[in-house]
């Protein structure tokens, strides 16, 4: 079954409720009411309302069905302001929260923050670092977690991988890469992929020597430690990772070289290269990205985004509602 009618199957009627913050964008607006009319989630979408029905009204969308909050003037700000300073911890001042919780990206992510709704998607207007900023503000990450990362999905016909960090840490140190790979393997778990995590290099086993090498086997060591019953191997290059004979070739006792299915990138540079080269090259469906090791989904939209990108990204972000609420 196709990766998005599985996950469509799995949220549909499961109660999730999303927040938009981008509401008068059409991209935005026209994918929460297709997942609102078809039942698949709850949305709430963040703009003034009557700037978000003269949208509806452009594009013939019934929206009547959505919830529409206007974080300049909504009924429960003063209790989100007051949440948000406690959040803050002496770090703003009630004149700073007033301000900042104007903005909807903020407001949408208190939302998170509090249990109004279960997760948020953004970005299509926004950039990443106005995404992520508010979540790593409010929700943070989760207890052994010290930073977010970004993965993407990998799919072509019955093929899926998982690709990580291919979004955010931009040269993650051993213990912050052997996070990565730990949580790399929950994401793909999440999604069906049975999780067999190779750390890439461009060396296998000791066949090449330098800093680059030794970050990644000491990340491996730590990952194993961290996840013992998680299959992770490295260091190993991307055929020993991929291919079979060559894994049997290059690393013989290993579980996961030849078999991979999750792959995680030793900085951000080879990621973000390695996941656009499948995508472009290798006719691969890049889905994401998703940011792992947040207390609370937070998904980040390409600003290239299409409205059925964002359908997709919502049924992610639903199912790792799911997933966290198991």
């Amino acid at each position: 079954m196709d990766l998005f009618a599985s996950l469509k199957q799995q949220v549909q009627g499961k109660g999730v409720k999303l927040v938009f913050p981008e509401g008068t964008e059409p991209r935005i607006l026209g994918a929460a009411a297709k997942l609102q009319n078809e039942g698949v989630l709850d949305a709430t979408v963040l703009g003034k309302p009557a700037d978000i029905q003269a949208v509806a009204k452009d594009n013939d969308w019934d929206i009547s069905k959505l919830t529409l909050r206007d974080p300049e003037d909504d009924d429960a700000s003063a209790d989100l302001i007051a949440a948000f300073e406690d959040r803050r911890k002496g770090k703003t001042t009630h004149d700073q929260a007033v301000e900042t919780l104007k903005n909807a990206t903020y407001f949408g992510t208190m939302l998170v923050y509090t249990g109004a709704v279960d997760g948020l998607v953004s970005g299509a207007v926004h950039s990443t670092a106005d995404t992520v900023r508010p979540a790593l503000q409010i929700i943070k990450t989760k207890p052994g977690v010290s930073r977010t990362s970004g993965a993407f999905i990998m799919q072509k016909g019955d093929e899926r991988y998982l690709f990580a960090d291919t979004a955010i840490n931009i040269d993650p140190n051993a213990d912050e890469l052997a996070e990565i790979a730990v949580e790399s393997a929950l994401t793909a778990k999440a999604f069906g992929i049975d999780p067999r995590v190779a750390m890439l290099s461009f060396s296998t086993k000791g066949s090449a020597a330098g800093d680059m090498v030794t970050k990644v086997q000491d990340a491996t060591a730590k990952a194993q430690k961290l996840a013992p019953n998680i299959p992770i191997d490295g260091e190993l290059q991307f055929d020993a990772a991929f291919v079979p004979s060559v894994g049997a070739q290059k690393a013989p006792d290993s579980k996961v070289a030849g078999h991979a299915t999750v792959f995680v990138f030793p900085e951000l540079q080879s990621g973000n290269i390695g996941y656009k080269i499948a995508q472009r090259l290798g006719g691969f469906t890049a889905v994401g990205p998703i940011l792992q090791g947040l207390n609370k989904p937070v998904s980040d939209l390409s600003r290239g985004a299409s409205a059925e990108d964002v359908y997709q990204t919502a049924l992610v972000t639903a199912t790792q509602v799911l997933t966290a609420n198991d």
